[in-house]
């Protein structure tokens, strides 16, 4: 979970959304709640990219889901990236301990960055060319700034290969409506933790995303009111502008 502090990133983990530790593998038990369901669409979408394809994780954490994802599909090249770099520890117990051996080393990454920024980054944290197939997120939308969905889509519209696919997981209000009360309370609490979080609009996200080349292909609903986003970069995609 992204944390809205000021130590040098725009957004950090909490240690309160943590449950402990064995050894250096921190454990955030929603990351162990949801890597069931949303591998089982990962399973569904991402073999099309073909054996060696390059998959960027945004956002991190505790590295629960790239473990899970990399060991469960061993095809497909996984980098790991985070804003808060105490954490590295936590994604290589997780992937040593699921013996994936098809994840980079992660890379330190601040989702709010310039498209410029995502690229250098990625390209001297992994030592290979920032060009990606498909760039996954969990949870990071609702628990930062607006500014870091922004960026979000224009780092990934930078660095994913034309046809490259930007999915986004997470709680979202549909075009202006919450799904169910209990969405529009936890959205309430967020402002109320902090003004600058809350539930984003699926409307508000597609027409950013428009403006990065990215365009929505499907949405589909996950357990516990959660849905899962999927952009597409078009093979005509115009080069990711500022933040805006």
């Amino acid at each position: 979970m992204a944390d809205g502090g000021s130590s040098g990133a725009s957004y950090r983990w909490q240690s309160t959304f943590l449950d402990g530790s064995a050894g250096a593998a921190q454990v955030a038990p929603s990351a162990d709640n949801n890597k069931g369901p949303i591998l089982e669409v990962l399973r569904r979408r991402l073999p099309a990219l073909g054996a060696g394809g390059r998959v960027l994780e945004v956002a991190s954490g505790t590295g629960q889901h790239v473990a899970h994802f990399a060991a469960a599909l061993p095809g497909l090249e996984w980098t790991p990236s985070d804003a808060t770099p105490e954490l590295f520890p936590s994604i290589a117990a997780h992937t040593a301990a699921a013996g994936a051996t098809n994840v980079a080393r992660p890379v330190v990454l601040d989702a709010t960055w310039p498209p410029e920024q995502w690229r250098r980054a990625l390209q001297e944290g992994s030592g290979a060319e920032a060009v990606f197939n498909a760039v996954v997120v969990a949870n990071l939308t609702h628990i930062s700034p607006w500014r870091a969905t922004l960026g979000l889509l224009g780092g990934a519209a930078a660095v994913l290969a034309p046809g490259g696919r930007l999915a986004i997981y997470g709680p979202f209000k549909l075009r202006g409506a919450f799904t169910t009360a209990s969405n529009r309370a936890f959205h309430e609490r967020l402002l109320a933790s902090n003004p600058e979080w809350g539930y984003r609009d699926t409307a508000d996200i597609e027409e950013a995303a428009s403006r990065q080349g990215l365009a929505l292909v499907a949405v589909e609903d996950m357990p516990a009111n959660n849905h899962y986003l999927w952009f597409e970069k078009g093979s005509n995609a115009a080069p990711a502008a500022a933040n805006v």
